[in-house]
């Protein structure tokens, strides 16, 4: 199994966070990972994606051009990535702020209602485990339990008070697929 996907949409969404995330929780699993963010001089609000390597067998290289999974946050992600997606492969996406949804009928398209689910949840910044946890329900990469290990590494410390909130914003992320 090899999932090579990319994770991408604005700045400040916790993009580079969800795929650092899977490649800690398939570290965890002792699978061969690899991580590589890419983002513009803002601090917030300019592009960023992750690609994300996860592999039970060794990585050739960590450049890719074509994606088992997109997962796009917002509409310039959606319509950068889309044609990159392999045929069968898998979108996920937040539905709550994409205006053009994707199209093509060869791929797997699921759109997440990730930013309600957030407000629902009175916390715009667990959009990133709402939709970890949808791409995680979809694919299937790695366990869960993982995700929740990786988490704790992930997160500073000073931030664990955070990981129950972290915790049931991924597991509603889950129940959305």
């Amino acid at each position: 199994m090899t999932e090579e996907a990319i994770f991408a949409g604005f700045g400040g969404q916790g993009i580079l966070s969800m795929g650092m995330i899977l490649a800690y929780a398939g570290m965890i699993e002792n699978k061969e990972v690899c991580w590589m963010p890419s983002y513009g001089p803002e601090m917030r609000g300019g592009t960023a994606n992750a690609t994300t390597i996860v592999s039970d067998t060794l990585i050739s290289s960590p450049i890719i051009s074509r994606y088992d999974t997109v997962v796009a946050l917002n509409q310039p992600s959606v319509d950068k990535f889309e044609e990159k997606i392999k045929p069968n492969g898998t979108i996920i996406y937040d539905a709550s702020n994409i205006l053009r949804p994707p199209t093509r009928k060869d791929i797997n398209i699921y759109g997440v209602a990730g930013s309600e689910t957030a407000i629902k949840l009175k916390n715009i910044r667990v959009l990133n485990m709402i939709i970890l946890g949808s791409f995680i329900a979809a694919r299937k990469t790695v366990k869960p339990e993982s995700i929740y290990d990786a988490l704790k590494k992930v997160l500073p410390e000073r931030y664990h008070h955070l990981l129950p909130v972290n915790q049931k914003a991924f597991e509603e992320g889950m129940a959305l697929i």
